[in-house]
């Protein structure tokens, strides 16, 4: 017969990715259980993910679904408040993963280490009649302190940067990276993956096709104008009317204010964006693992303009970013939309920089 030391034993071992610092055995043992005592030994294999922001607007749904993804052995979900909540419920999810919480600012660094990919939808969200811009004072200093946590404790992950505006927040963090001497560009990359997952969303409308046979490539930016879907790219091969093109790229291009203002003050697109975030997270982890033939577009440190960073086409592999591919044949309809795309992306990107200089 067990003895009720031993019941109470388990129970600890069984709550104590819940809670990894510190947690006291309930009885018989004075012994503490710390994270290498806690079910991630038996974990299946795969990549130690963190998510900071976990408990936000995009950081819940998007903490479930990378719960749910086979890669994931391990997921760090971090904020400055409401993790464990978060934490409690994903854990109940009987995927794979092992779940561990850690809220407030003292805990970013234990939350970061060791991480193969970082997820970061931390910041205030759009509310209606804000612009990205009007998100910048606040986010970026959000998006500064996370990156010093990064370069402290997991210089050599992937980080994914979702906070908003992206087009300033990508500079921001490669400019924190540089001053920690941690900088490699193949390793930050902002994710532009919604305005991919719309553009094939709506062109697939517009052709009558499941949105899942669809590839439109969207360069640019991550912000109104600077967000240049490609259509004269799009696979499969098909044509539009000047007014389907006018209609495709103003709607791409303003999807997020769409969803802002159908949400009436009560969000923005959190849902959306954390389906994208996970497409594109399980593209950067199947490129870890090593697959072949793994392109997204992101927003990078790139040659492919004259301007330090520009969203395009890129192969995700075990070192990141490894190849970022040139835009292709542009019609006079593109053309025109790069020259518009790169004088507004210009300013938000001097933005990041110059926030990092003061």
């Amino acid at each position: 017969m067990h003895t009720t030391s031993e019941a109470n034993q388990r129970i600890a071992r069984i709550a104590a990715h819940l809670h990894p610092p510190n947690f006291q055995m309930i009885e018989g043992n004075s012994s503490n259980i710390g994270r290498m005592d806690c079910r991630a030994k038996g974990a299946a294999p795969g990549f130690k993910v963190a998510i900071i922001g976990a408990a936000g607007g995009i950081g819940q749904p998007l903490s479930m679904l990378m719960k749910m993804n086979p890669l994931v052995s391990v997921l760090h979900l971090y904020d400055v408040v409401n993790t464990p909540g978060v934490t409690a419920d994903i854990s109940h999810m009987d995927t794979g993963a092992v779940v561990r919480g850690f809220v407030g600012k003292d805990k970013l660094d234990e939350a970061l280490t060791g991480m193969d990919l970082v997820i970061v939808p931390a910041g205030v969200p759009r509310k209606p009649g804000m612009t990205r811009d009007d998100l910048f004072n606040i986010n970026a200093g959000i998006v500064k302190t996370i990156c010093e946590g990064i370069a402290r404790s997991c210089p050599r992950a992937i980080v994914n940067l979702i906070s908003n505006p992206v087009n300033s927040t990508v500079p921001i963090a490669a400019e924190v990276f540089k001053k920690a001497g941690t900088y490699d560009p193949k390793l930050l990359l902002g994710v532009t993956m919604l305005d991919v997952v719309r553009a094939n969303t709506f062109v697939a409308e517009v052709l009558g096709l499941d949105p899942r046979e669809v590839d439109v490539p969207v360069v640019g930016g991550h912000a109104g104008v600077t967000i240049l879907p490609l259509l004269s790219q799009v696979k499969p091969p098909c044509s539009f009317t000047p007014e389907e093109i006018n209609h495709l790229t103003d709607r791409i291009q303003n999807g997020g204010t769409e969803v802002v203002e159908a949400k009436a003050g009560a969000g923005s697109a959190t849902l959306s964006m954390a389906y994208a975030a996970v497409k594109f997270a399980d593209a950067c982890l199947r490129g870890l693992r090593g697959d072949a033939g793994v392109i997204e577009c992101s927003f990078v440190q790139s040659q492919v303009t004259e301007l330090p960073f520009f969203a395009t086409k890129v192969r995700l592999g075990r070192s990141g970013a490894e190849e970022i591919f040139p835009l292709g044949p542009l019609n006079e309809y593109e053309r025109a939309g790069l020259e518009k795309a790169k004088t507004e992306l210009a300013t938000s990107i001097d933005k990041g920089v110059s926030f990092t200089r003061k």
